[in-house]
């Protein structure tokens, strides 16, 4: 296989969770139940492996560290996610999750670009082609960090982001995740 057919099969979308793929809470998504989706996310993803891309997701959960609610419980609400997504032809093909406290943060904490670097080496996709979306300056941030272009979504956290940038930023913004996966497959 020549290097060129290799970077057209490693296509790789990272996405960050809460407030992208589902409903963000100022309280942390602490339980299953609280776990709700963006409809139009989970089919935005399916379109994205229908492309032919790799989907990843990269998310700080500091509710572990915080004691809001432990590792099981955080894989009972990607059970549910995976379980979402599969109600709609989607799947997630990596996700990585930092449970550090912002006080304790490790490289993996974003806006650090430990997660995302990890998900590019795992894919062997390249920074430079890689999208990240997010809802948070942190995951735009992150996205910088790790070579990655950076996108908004409104969705979340991402009005308030918008609003706290200055107004001659240059990330591309988007309404929601869909709407950012329609443009690009454009």
């Amino acid at each position: 296989m020549s290097s060129s057919d290799k970077s057209n099969k490693n296509k790789l979308i990272i996405l960050d969770r809460d407030g992208v793929i589902n409903l963000d809470s100022d309280n942390y998504i602490k339980s299953m139940d609280e776990w709700i989706p963006i409809e139009s996310s989970l089919k935005a993803i399916a379109q994205l492996n229908r492309a032919g891309f790799k989907v990843a997701i990269a998310t700080n959960q500091s509710g572990i560290s915080r004691g809001y609610f432990d590792s099981m419980t955080l894989t009972m609400i990607h059970k549910k996610m995976e379980m979402e997504l599969a109600k709609v032809g989607a799947h997630i093909d990596a996700l990585e999750y930092c449970p550090d406290h912002p006080d304790n943060a490790g490289q993996d904490r974003k806006p650090n670009p430990g997660m995302a670097i990890k998900l590019l080496e795992l894919f062997e996709a390249k920074p430079e082609e890689t999208w990240f979306v997010g809802d948070n300056i942190s995951d735009l941030q992150c996205a910088e960090n790790a070579g990655c272009k950076p996108a908004l979504v409104k969705t979340g956290k991402g009005v308030r982001t918008l609003e706290k940038l200055p107004a001659d930023h240059s990330y591309p913004v988007f309404e929601n995740l869909n709407e950012f996966v329609e443009d690009l497959l454009k």
